[in-house]
């Protein structure tokens, strides 16, 4: 495919930028990202019931591009603005559900655990993103880690969502847990904390484990991919599908850190629910085992799929 242009939709979120940036580069498209600001009212307004126009938007734009990639919910209601005024000039893509009806997108990539049914419609494996085993690779020795004979585990941290609290109770049991099961004297630990982790969670977790371990201190993506590259077992706070998809790539033991929910999970037990079935995840307790299981990187499998589909419509 030729290199098209592309406009990323999205609320400014890591995780939304992480899936519609891996799928234009898996697509080998140009690309520019567009943060989505609605104006204050619609910003609470479902997409349902809020109208197609571009008028609703805090900010305007330029659009010059043949396909649109969008995701989260402020991102609904601006692609389907510009494919009602493009039509079939340009071709149409969310990620996730929209919460709208399906046949306002070309097409709709979400994950199986959203139940989403259509011919529009290609289902993942958790959430696709933008990572890949070569970029991890190459960023293998930017943290200068000194194993000291001891088995690697990276820590990813995520933070409160609408679910998930993460209480300084929860934490300190949490870390504590943490602590018991990976001793010192037989692993390294390298703590890394994500766009959502309040500051005072990553001085907490300084705190509790900076004389033994490794913690980085600030969001830092080379950090990251090279805790991924190193890590023996990686463990991420139950919060975020995307977290565990990206390091569901590596192929490694993953353990989930479970908390406590403030409101129905559903979703999120039904993707936990799917990773163990394929057992790429296992809950954190107080057991260490060694595990294997196929990479998961659904932004490859899907593309060709995809570049089909735009293919068909023209858009080439």
């Amino acid at each position: 495919m030729s290199k098209l242009k592309a406009l990323l939709l999205t609320q400014g979120m890591h995780g939304m930028i992480s899936q519609v940036e891996g799928l234009a580069k898996a697509l080998n498209l140009n690309y520019k990202h567009q943060e989505i600001k609605l104006k204050k009212f619609w910003e609470f307004i479902p997409p349902l019931l809020t109208p197609t126009s571009i008028n609703i938007l805090e900010t305007q734009f330029v659009f010059d591009s043949k396909i649109v990639i969008s995701c989260g919910r402020k991102s609904v209601i601006p692609s389907i603005a510009l494919k009602k005024k493009y039509k079939e000039k340009i071709f149409t893509i969310h990620i996730q559900d929209p919460k709208v009806p399906i046949n306002k997108f070309d097409l709709i990539i979400c994950p199986e655990h959203d139940n989403l049914v259509g011919e529009n419609v290609i289902k993942t494996t958790g959430a696709i993103h933008y990572l890949s085993e070569n970029e991890i690779f190459k960023e293998k020795n930017y943290l200068q880690i000194d194993k000291e004979n001891k088995k690697i585990i990276t820590f990813i941290l995520g933070g409160p969502n609408k679910y998930y609290t993460f209480s300084d109770k929860e934490i300190d049991f949490l870390f504590n847990k943490v602590k018991t099961i990976f001793t010192r004297d037989k692993f390294k630990l390298v703590i890394i904390p994500s766009y959502r982790t309040p500051l005072n969670i990553i001085k907490k977790a300084f705190n509790s484990f900076g004389h033994d371990h490794a913690v980085i201190k600030e969001v830092n993506k080379k950090a990251y991919l090279s805790a991924l590259s190193i890590s023996d077992y990686i463990v991420v706070t139950c919060d975020s599908t995307s977290m565990i998809s990206e390091a569901a790539i590596t192929g490694k033991p993953i353990y989930v850190a479970q908390m406590d929910t403030k409101k129905n999970n559903l979703r999120f037990q039904k993707f936990f629910s799917q990773f163990k079935q394929l057992n790429i995840i296992k809950d954190l307790t107080d057991k260490i085992d060694l595990w294997s299981y196929d990479k998961l990187d659904e932004v490859n499998r899907i593309s060709p799929l995809i570049k089909e589909k735009i293919k068909k419509n023209g858009i080439i």
